[in-house]
C-alpha cells in the first residue's frame, strides 16, 4: 500500500509546501531539489518520482522558496539559500518515525543539482548518493568535498551544459558516473528521454540506497 501526502513542513521562519510519496517497506528516501522557476509540481521530477515509487523508493518534492520569495528572481539561483532549505527539509525528514530509518539521496534537476551537491557535502555521510538531470553541478561551490557516490545525466543534444557538466565530473573526488541520453535535449522532452533518465536513477538508487 502506498501512502501519498501533500503536506506542509514548518521550519524556523518559513512554511514550505512538498508531497510525500511512501510506498509499503520503502527502501530509501529521495528528496528532490528543483531547478529555477519549478516547483514540487514539476511534470518532470514528478515522472521521475512515480518511477522511484515503483521501486519502493519514498520521495519528497518540496518547494524550497516560498510564493513570496520565488518571485524574486534572484532567490531562484541564490544556491546558498537553496542548499540550506534543502538541508532543512532533510533534517526535517530525518526527525519523522516514519521517515528517519530511511537512506536519503537527493535528485537534483536544473540549478537544484547545485543544491543537492551543496548541500551532500555538507551533511557528509547522511547523504547516501546524488543523482544530477541535466544539471548546473557547476555551482555547487563544495563539489569537490561531496563524498555521495554522484550520477551526472546530461542529453546529448545540451551542449552547453554537457561542458559545464564535464568540468564539473572532473572535479567531484567521490565515486561518480556520466550518463549522456542520446538524441535529448535539455528538457528531455524526446519520447524515451525522461523514462531513461528514471531508470537510471533507479538504478543508481537502488545500488546506493
Amino acid at each position: 500500500m502506498t501512502s501519498k501526502k501533500e503536506i506542509h513542513i514548518h521550519l524556523q521562519h518559513v512554511e514550505l509546501g512538498a508531497n510525500l510519496v511512501e510506498p509499503a517497506n520503502a527502501r530509501g528516501l529521495v528528496v528532490f531539489a528543483h531547478g529555477s522557476g519549478s516547483s514540487r509540481m514539476s511534470p518532470r521530477n514528478n515522472f521521475v518520482a512515480d518511477v522511484l515509487n515503483k521501486h519502493h523508493m519514498a520521495t519528497l518534492l518540496t518547494d524550497l522558496l516560498t510564493a513570496f520569495e520565488d518571485e524574486v528572481y534572484e532567490n531562484r539561483f541564490d544556491i546558498a539559500l537553496l542548499s540550506h532549505r534543502l538541508i532543512q527539509v532533510t533534517e526535517w525528514a530525518s526527525q519523522q518515525p516514519h521517515l528517519e530509518q530511511l537512506s536519503v539521496g537527493y535528485f537534483g534537476a536544473s540549478t537544484g543539482a547545485a543544491s543537492a551537491l551543496q548541500g551532500a557535502a555538507m551533511l557528509d555521510k547522511n547523504i547516501k548518493a546524488v543523482v544530477s538531470r541535466g544539471g548546473r553541478p557547476d555551482l555547487a561551490v563544495a563539489i569537490k568535498q561531496v563524498k555521495a557516490p554522484t550520477l551526472l545525466i546530461v542529453g546529448s543534444r545540451d551542449t552547453q551544459v554537457m561542458g559545464l557538466n564535464t568540468k564539473a565530473y572532473e572535479d567531484l573526488c567521490c565515486e561518480k558516473n556520466f550518463e549522456i541520453v542520446e538524441g535529448a535535449s535539455h528538457l528531455f522532452e524526446e519520447p524515451g528521454a525522461l523514462h531513461n533518465v528514471a531508470n537510471l536513477a533507479a538504478s543508481w538508487f537502488e545500488k546506493y540506497l
